[in-house]
């Protein structure tokens, strides 16, 4: 069955219907494109049809572009993969180029046949795309619905005719936000900013659209773009106006990407030079850079990291195949503090019924009352209803009573980080929930297999690291401990997946794979602000090679005094074998001057009363002297980059990691792994194991031997491998 197929009323209007077969939402391919293309041919190619209504059969328009087929394109290219992408990108404009020209004569405007979008759910990328190239684009009244251009959120911009559309509907400023950021609206948000024509209830949508195609006229079908005199909203790049609106938008894209990001770099070309010829050469030039961005490895390691590897994880890549459904319908959250109410509101708000415990009455009501300030926030913004308030809140019991959990499909353990305290609430928990249940122990750095040791049944004992926010992160990392049986795992992953959440699974090890990597970057700063590197140009070197916060800033973030626990327990627990770091004496320093970060608007930032930041704190260099001579900003940035990455190797070498796609989207989602590059396995695979393993000679020969290449990745430059082509999984998912 082909995606988009055809059938014609007795009014004469055409319904063309976009239904994928077999996938929960519409996603555009090459064949697909060919079923459109027919579709619109046989509409213009018949006398008896008047027009036509562009929908789909399921509760969304589209999710977007089948990423896939775009690396199918170049995979098939051969010795010319920008050829083949080049013309497949044009196909696709040829296809909403017939759309918008309707059949008519172009110089007269007359004698096309309308076409109207009638979109009754989520409309993102290619599907916004689609809808811009017809002559009127009506919305269900849906807020759950999503419209808008999102592709720069995974290394790609809007190339099916995007671009060039929105900048002339709405202007350079006007699509900025849109195009720049890949905002998305809810369809009465969407109609405001112009993006759509008409919103309607959904039971009126295909009416609405079939009754406007029968009385549209000439006038009505003819864009703006193709009329003589048409002027650019806000006016042309060239434009006094339009110079500034574009001088601004470049320093929003540089603000928020230091220029790493290779898509909106050729996102502003497309828009600067598209805007400074006709409409059908924009077209042109739009698919130039395009297929520039998609033959950018960067681009092709965040599509792989942020799509095919993120859904393959989120589909159950690393789900034991032969346990079945393990969803869980009421699970009990030990623990209402900051992060066990944060997992009791993701639970709740997935319909998942939620027993929140703490010590005390008022704690555990404090704890629930997190979710109702969510909710009247979401109240506020119109993206809840007081129904919805009301159903999610009472889907929470919150309590001191354990014999509450006697139901209870999943236990998560929220309290504190003390394996004394974690003992005692596990023994009183299994004393009560079903024999069934699996036991998930929220914890970031203590390992698992220690922890197991107060359960009676290690097999359903199991590690779950949720990342803070609960809310906002999408991460969650399963550990394995010794004796984590297969069904307890699942059941983890299962309700990862119910909370929409994406699961990475990991074995037991101190700080697991995650806070492995992340705790070494902020070391290292530590290291450099106790040699005298310039605190401004480690932070700096940081955001310019494509990390979300420096090393300092992150330290403030997560508190100096946690980072003063972790260094102390680790120094225990490791004993003699703890390496040595002068960074140590700068935790120490700033601990002991109640520097302790954000929380007391005081660390390696000061701060206003407001709790702003206000830069660097000078008085650090009073503890540090700057050195003079100041090394190479790259040196800086390969220091930071590889303690992270290595012990990304490390773990996976030791078999803490077993999936490098894993290794990649975790390191990405769980603590913004320079998401330019893919994640560190992908980065390694651009470097190349060989010139990898010479830049950490270098450092290693300077700064000591935590930069040694491992052994797997000095194998690997010697065989001239990458991690993809060696290690690959099994074929990824389709969208």
């Amino acid at each position: 069955m082909a995606d988009f197929t055809m059938t014609t009323g007795d009014d004469g209007v055409a319904i063309i219907t976009w239904d994928c077969p077999g996938k929960s939402m519409n996603v555009m391919s090459e064949a697909g494109f060919g079923a459109l293309d027919d579709c619109v041919d046989a509409v213009l190619e018949d006398d008896a049809i008047k027009g036509a209504v562009i929908t789909s059969a399921k509760k969304y328009f589209a999710a977007g572009m089948d990423l896939n087929t775009l690396a199918g394109w170049k995979a098939r290219g051969g010795e010319n993969p920008a050829r083949v992408i080049f013309d497949g990108i044009m196909q696709g404009h040829n296809v909403l180029r017939k759309i918008e020209l309707a059949g008519m004569d172009f110089k007269t405007g007359k004698g096309g046949k309308p076409f109207a979008a009638a979109l009754p759910g989520t409309a993102l990328g290619i599907g916004l795309e689609i809808s811009l190239a017809c002559h009127r684009i009506f919305a269900a009244d849906n807020p759950k619905a999503k419209i808008g251009l999102p592709e720069i959120m995974v290394g790609l911009f809007p190339g099916g005719g995007g671009t060039t559309r929105m900048v002339r509907k709405m202007g350079v400023m006007g699509a900025s936000g849109y195009l720049l950021e890949g905002k998305t609206l809810e369809p009465a948000k969407a109609r405001a900013a112009g993006m759509v024509d008409e919103v309607v209830p959904a039971d009126a949508l295909p009416d609405a659209a079939r009754a406007w195609v029968l009385k549209a006229k000439d006038a009505d079908l003819v864009k703006p773009w193709d009329q003589k005199g048409y002027r650019m909203p806000g006016g042309t790049p060239y434009h006094p106006a339009g110079f500034m609106a574009f001088a601004g938008a470049v320093a929003m894209v540089h603000s928020k990407t230091s220029g790493v990001y290779p898509a909106a770099q050729a996102l502003l070309a497309a828009i600067y030079e598209g805007a400074l010829v006709p409409f059908d050469t924009a077209l042109k030039i739009e698919a130039r850079w395009f297929t520039h961005v998609l033959m950018n490895p960067s681009s092709a390691a965040m599509i792989n990291a942020l799509f095919i590897n993120k859904g393959a994880l989120e589909k159950g890549a690393a789900r034991p195949a032969h346990v079945p459904d393990q969803s869980v319908k009421k699970i009990g959250v030990l623990g209402a503090g900051m992060m066990g109410a944060g997992i009791a509101l993701v639970a709740a708000t997935a319909g998942i019924g939620v027993v929140l415990i703490d010590r005390t009455q008022e704690a555990a009501d404090r704890g629930k009352s997190c979710t109702e300030h969510y909710m009247d926030k979401g109240i506020r913004r119109k993206k809840a209803t007081p129904e919805q308030k009301k159903q999610v809140l009472g889907l929470i019991r919150a309590t001191t009573d354990f014999d509450a959990l006697r139901d209870v499909d999943l236990i998560v353990e929220a309290v504190f980080e003390d394996p004394a305290i974690k003992a005692e609430v596990t023994k009183k928990a299994e004393a009560i929930i079903p024999q069934d249940a699996t036991f998930a122990t929220n914890t970031s750095t203590l390992p698992i297999t220690g922890l197991a040791a107060a359960s009676q049944r290690r097999d359903q004992f199991v590690g779950m690291h949720f990342f803070s926010p609960v809310d906002k992160m999408m991460l969650v990392e399963i550990i394995k401990g010794r004796e984590t049986g297969a069904h307890a795992v699942a059941r983890a992953l299962d309700f990862v997946r119910q909370i929409g959440k994406t699961p990475i699974v990991v074995n037991d090890a101190r700080f697991f794979y995650a806070n492995r990597c992340i705790i070494p970057y902020g070391g290292e700063a530590h290291r450099m602000v106790a040699e005298g590197i310039a605190p401004a140009l480690i932070e700096n070197a940081a955001r310019h090679m494509g990390m979300p916060i420096g090393p300092l800033q992150l330290g403030d973030e997560t508190s100096v005094d946690l980072a003063m626990k972790i260094m102390t327990a680790t120094k225990a627990a490791m004993g003699n074998t703890c390496p040595a770091s002068d960074g140590d004496k700068v935790i120490t320093t700033l601990f002991e001057a109640g520097r302790l970060g954000r929380k007391v608007n005081a660390g390696f930032y000061t701060y206003d009363e407001t709790g702003r930041r206000t830069g660097l704190w000078p008085g650090l260099a009073d503890h540090f002297a700057v050195m003079e001579d100041q090394p190479d900003v790259t040196e800086v940035q390969h220091r930071l980059a590889l303690v992270q990455v290595l012990e990304a190797v490390h773990a996976f070498e030791e078999g803490v990691l077993e999936d490098i796609r894993e290794g990649d989207v975790g390191a990405v989602l769980g603590w913004g792994f320079m998401p330019w590059s893919g994640g560190p396995f992908s980065w390694l695979d651009m470097l190349g194991a060989e010139q990898a393993v010479g830049i950490c000679e270098g450092l290693a020969a300077t700064h000591g031997d935590r930069f040694n290449p491992p052994a797997l990745l000095k194998e690997m430059a010697e065989k001239g491998e990458t991690f993809y082509a060696r290690f690959t999984p099994a074929a990824p998912a389709s969208a």
